[in-house]
């Protein structure tokens, strides 16, 4: 490809994503287009001209800025709720990543997926992005045998539909009968979880979805209770009296990695000398043991000590398991 051909083959890229940017956005004026496609106004005022040119619908409003006239669209992409659902769990989490780079190609990615996807979706998108919380900054989910009741609640969170599930109780080994209202789907740790209205029990609960043994949606709608945040019930939860204070020691040099695999919400980081010292809440301590023993020696439990214990126990059944000669010997 010539440099000519490059120059035009960037250039009709541009506008293609300058027309998603203004079908995404009310109005923008030619300084934030020029920031955001890190460009000249000058250049921006040409693409405007040369997209009227071809025929797209641009108006201009007097310090407000650009917009694309109300009813024109690209051709819609055909995605069914179910497949805009994994759209939106994969682009945010990506959003989460660390790297800068990743962080910008999932929203650009996001952004031109939602532009050409027919209103009734993009509405879907929005009922499960204001009711879907993906905490901590986990980046291998991994649904497993629930994902059958995982895009069943995404359905059911965004029409609030009422559902029927079997659901087992692991503390009193007890399958039980629920009728819930579905608020919400949040994961953490090492799980999703459905937060839902409990009718047995007459209150607001969380439901891991690997204890769902049966689900079905129901045709009754309800209403949420007023007020209610999905957000903030989990920041609630965090307080969550069976949760302990973790803190971590990690070699500075692994920390960058380790930081990743950490299934909680950082409260505290700081550096002493080669070391970083982290601390958080958690509550499933037997899943952070075996999360964490993969640092080794370049990681040190700090608190609590039930934790140390977990780590030191682990340790020993690793070491016992490469003790002998698995070849017996021969």
């Amino acid at each position: 490809m010539s440099k000519h051909q490059r120059r035009r083959w960037k250039k009709t890229e541009r506008l293609f994503a300058l027309i998603l940017q203004l079908q995404s956005r009310r109005t923008m004026n030619t300084s934030e287009l020029a920031e955001y496609f890190g460009v000249s106004r000058r250049t921006i005022f040409r693409d405007i001209r040369a997209l009227s040119d071809s025929g797209v619908p641009i108006s201009y409003a007097d310090q407000a800025g650009y917009k694309i006239l109300e009813g024109y669209r690209l051709p819609p992409l055909m995605l069914t709720g179910r497949q805009a659902a994994t759209v939106l769990v994969g682009t945010e989490l990506m959003k989460l990543h660390s790297d800068t780079a990743l962080r910008r190609e999932a929203t650009d990615v996001a952004l031109k997926i939602r532009s050409v996807l027919p209103n009734n979706v993009q509405e879907y998108i929005d009922r499960l992005n204001e009711r879907t919380v993906l905490d901590p900054y986990w980046l291998h989910v991994n649904t497993g045998d629930d994902g059958q009741f995982w895009f069943k609640l995404n359905d059911a969170v965004a029409e609030r539909r009422s559902c029927m599930m079997e659901y087992y109780v692991r503390s009193r080994k007890e399958l039980t009968k629920r009728k819930v209202d579905p608020l919400g789907l949040v994961y953490y740790e090492d799980h999703w979880n459905v937060i839902a209205f409990d009718h047995l029990r007459a209150d607001i609960r969380n439901f891991q979805l690997d204890n769902i043994r049966s689900l079905y949606s129901l045709m009754q709608r309800f209403t949420p209770p007023k007020g209610f945040s999905v957000e903030q019930y989990h920041k609630d939860k965090a307080l969550h009296p069976l949760r302990e204070r973790v803190k971590i020691r990690f070699d500075k040099a692994v920390y960058r990695n380790a930081r990743r695999y950490i299934p909680a919400r950082i409260n505290d980081e700081y550096e002493s000398g080669d070391n970083v010292e982290v601390s958080f809440y958690f509550e499933n301590m037997p899943f952070l043991a075996r999360t964490m023993l993969r640092y080794g020696k370049d990681m040190q439990i700090l608190e609590p000590e039930s934790l140390r214990s977990l780590v030191h126990d682990e340790a020993l059944v690793v070491a016992e398991c490469h003790a002998d000669d698995p070849s017996g010997g021969h």
